[in-house]
């Protein structure tokens, strides 16, 4: 096995064709297919399977193997940085993945500082939900993502505490206490926001043997802040989600005694094999999100 056949298995893999790959890698479709079957004879198991219909599918051995050329292939990319990083020059490319809270309201500060700090690097970005960065952590997509508990097999470093309070319309009964208990919050008709939210608050009411009758799953902050309007109910949200929108008039915002909150974290799938521009990446976020007071996970 070469590095260049190594890369464009990877390549074929991530594009889902033979065609893209060669172009990306500036290989012609003969010298594409050859190389490739050159592979297949080398390991002598099939690593693609051709099909009219659905184009270019993995095998399952090509699955496995596929998570293994990727740590190959990062352990070239380590070399080269260590090699770089010595000559005063810090390069790389960090493939981030990370869900719409975050790349709202930290990504772009994060990149903006590491970028002024460190110029040669770059960053491809991968934005989805919290179960698709687990997958693209599994499968080395990418090399570092946001992620909530349950944090599973990857290696966690902290980043923040999202703390989350009460939404309800300005009629509620409750609307006159500054401070509700969970337990007031018995058997009330609630709109539960997906998105990671619905961990917590489940523990809360379990911890205190309140009823959470859940009248409505949305994932949109906004759907929800519009359905309370109309008084359909109530929510426990993401305080940081909330700064995110515009409040109607006649909903107000309740802390909840005890506050419920949701961990944050940044994951790797092992930060001792992570590049220097992951960790690079890492120690930026930090730096500039760990000390935020209540934001913080101790």
């Amino acid at each position: 096995m070469t590095h260049s056949q190594i890369a464009l298995f990877v390549k074929i893999a991530e594009t889902g064709s033979f065609t893209k790959a060669g172009q990306e890698l500036n290989m012609t479709q003969p010298a594409v297919s050859r190389a490739i079957s050159t592979l297949e004879s080398e390991l002598e198991v099939i690593l693609f399977i051709r099909d009219r219909k659905n184009g270019i599918i993995l095998t399952d051995i090509g699955k496995r193997l596929l998570v293994i050329f990727r740590d190959i292939l990062n352990g070239f990319t380590k070399v080269e940085q260590e090699v770089t990083a010595e000559k005063g020059f810090e390069v790389g490319t960090i493939r981030i993945g990370s869900f719409p809270i975050v790349s709202t309201h930290f990504l772009p500060k994060i990149l903006r500082v590491i970028g002024e700090k460190y110029p040669r690097l770059k960053f491809e970005l991968y934005e989805g939900t919290i179960d698709e960065i687990r997958e693209w952590l599994s499968s080395r997509i990418i090399d570092v993502g946001w992620i909530i508990p349950p944090n599973g097999e990857f290696e966690i470093i902290p980043f923040l505490k999202d703390d989350m309070c009460l939404l309800l319309r300005d009629d509620h009964p409750l609307r006159n206490r500054p401070k509700i208990h969970i337990n007031d919050l018995n058997n009330e008709p609630m709109i539960l926001c997906g998105g990671g939210f619905e961990t917590p608050i489940y523990e809360l009411f379990h911890k205190f043997g309140a009823a959470l009758r859940t009248k409505f799953d949305v994932h949109n902050i906004n759907t929800a802040l519009t359905m309370i309007q109309e008084g359909l109910g109530i929510a426990i949200v993401s305080k940081i989600s909330l700064s995110l929108s515009t409040l109607p008039p006649n909903v107000q915002i309740r802390t909840i005694t005890p506050e419920p909150f949701r961990e944050i974290n940044l994951a790797v799938p092992c930060l001792e094999e992570a590049s220097i521009a992951v960790k690079l990446f890492i120690q930026t976020a930090r730096d500039l999100y760990l000390t935020q007071g209540s934001c913080v996970v101790r």
